[in-house]
């Protein structure tokens, strides 16, 4: 194994972080120095410089703006309350009533909106508050909003399984979506059952059993927001529109709800197309940048290597599992998600498809990896959104957050040994 460019990529990119490089122009920059191992500094600028514009256009892709200008109109629009209310009265009498109010709340606005970053500023900024004043710790109300405002990346519609789908090659968008609904919920369930023993172990107020037309009339006001999950994922499984369309459906659907609540105005629309064209030139930026990097792997031999490496160390599947996820925990920790996706899809993926296992699987078991590192520190952007949004710090978060994230590792193992907990769904659809 060539070890030069290995060590010039990790070391460059490592060290551009820790000087306060943004992630975007590190991967990009270390790409550059690892090309200019092989190749001149002027076809090797080039050559990035082109990636990361030709890594942009794909139809596939397009899908991403879309989906965040419709996480932005959801956010704004006044879905999240309704959402919370519904949730309320079906958990809030149970130990840590509001805790299972913000896992349940996070799940089906991340499932709406795709966005972990709207989930978890949605979700502290409005239960956050109520949570303090019941006599719940800042601290344990921020832990339990970041890892459950990561379970929407893994529920559909997700943009990182759109980039996924990409990465892969073109494993089936719907597959991927559908793949992701029993592994979202399940995550959801762990850190349910983790929040309420926590909850009653430190005594916190449950709120009272809400009567059956209670629940119908939060359920009823709810309907619209949830009914969008059925226009968009049913039209994508049985292809009356791709993945793309439907994520323009996605626009004029939250922007008609939004008008129907009267949660959105016109005066408003500009705020808001500015802070989607904001997110969307952030999350465009790195797939551009991981696209160069992925170019510079591929020149070098780097996953074909690392690839052969891993086989000559075991060819059990669980093994190789184990490793691969192991490996993928600690890039979590470093890298976003989107970047993580694009750069390392290329080098497991020939791996566990040559110990047979499904494209879709191994996607899902990725996106759930790198879930908990955007919890984790120095990169975990859900992370700082939560400490922020409760005004707390990230030494005190750290301690509720443990036992959350072995609720996310231990589903993270699951997923990953009973593969039909991913292909259920996939295959009752025939996909």
């Amino acid at each position: 194994m060539e070890y030069v460019p290995i060590l010039i990529l990790v070391l460059s990119f490592v060290c551009l972080l820790a000087i306060g490089t943004p992630v975007a122009w590190s991967i990009a920059i270390s790409s550059l120095l690892t090309l200019l191992v092989s190749i001149p500094i002027l076809p090797a600028a080039t050559t990035v410089s082109q990636r990361i514009g030709t890594g942009l256009d794909s139809f596939a892709l397009l899908a991403i703006p879309l989906f965040i200008l419709s996480g932005e109109l959801m956010n704004k629009g006044g879905i999240a309350h309704r959402l919370i209310a519904f949730a309320k009265t079906l958990v809030g009498a149970l130990p840590g009533g509001l805790a299972l109010i913000n896992v349940i709340s996070a799940m089906l606005m991340g499932a709406i909106a795709g966005s972990a970053m709207a989930a978890a500023s949605a979700m502290g900024s409005i239960l956050g508050p109520e949570m303090e004043k019941e006599g719940y710790s800042k601290e344990f109300g921020a832990a339990v909003n970041i890892t459950a405002a990561t379970t929407g990346l893994v529920i559909p519609p997700s943009n990182v399984l759109i980039v996924y789908s990409l990465a892969s090659g073109g494993a089936s968008i719907a597959a991927l979506f559908l793949a992701g609904y029993i592994p979202g919920i399940l995550t959801g369930l762990f850190l349910m059952i983790v929040a309420s023993v926590w909850a009653k172990k430190k005594g916190y107020k449950t709120g009272k059993r809400s009567s059956f037309r209670e629940v119908f009339k939060t359920f009823v006001d709810a309907l619209p927001s949830l009914f969008m999950l059925v226009v968009v994922i049913g039209g994508i499984v049985t292809g009356i529109f791709t993945a793309t369309e439907a994520s323009a459906i996605a626009v004029l659907y939250s922007f008609l709800l939004g008008l129907f609540y009267k949660e959105i105005t016109l005066p408003k629309m500009p705020q808001i197309l500015l802070d989607s064209s904001g997110t969307t030139a952030i999350v465009m930026l790195l797939i551009g940048a991981s696209m160069s990097m992925s170019w510079a792997l591929s020149y070098e031999n780097i996953p074909q290597e690392i690839s052969a490496g891993l086989l000559a160390l075991s060819d059990n599947p669980i093994v190789i599992l184990l490793i691969i996820n192991l490996i993928l925990l600690f890039v979590g920790i470093f890298m976003d998600m989107t970047p993580a996706v694009l750069i390392f899809t290329p080098i497991f993926l020939p791996v566990v498809t040559e110990l047979g296992l499904d494209p879709v699987h191994f996607g899902i078991i990725m996106v759930l990896n790198l879930c908990i590192g955007l919890c984790t520190p120095p990169v975990g952007s859900v992370l700082f959104v939560g400490v922020g949004i409760a005004k707390t710090s990230i030494e005190k978060v750290v301690k509720p957050l443990l036992p959350l994230f072995v609720a996310m590792i231990f589903a993270l193992f699951l997923v990953t040994y009973f593969p039909s907990l991913s292909l259920w769904l996939p295959r009752l659809f025939g996909f």
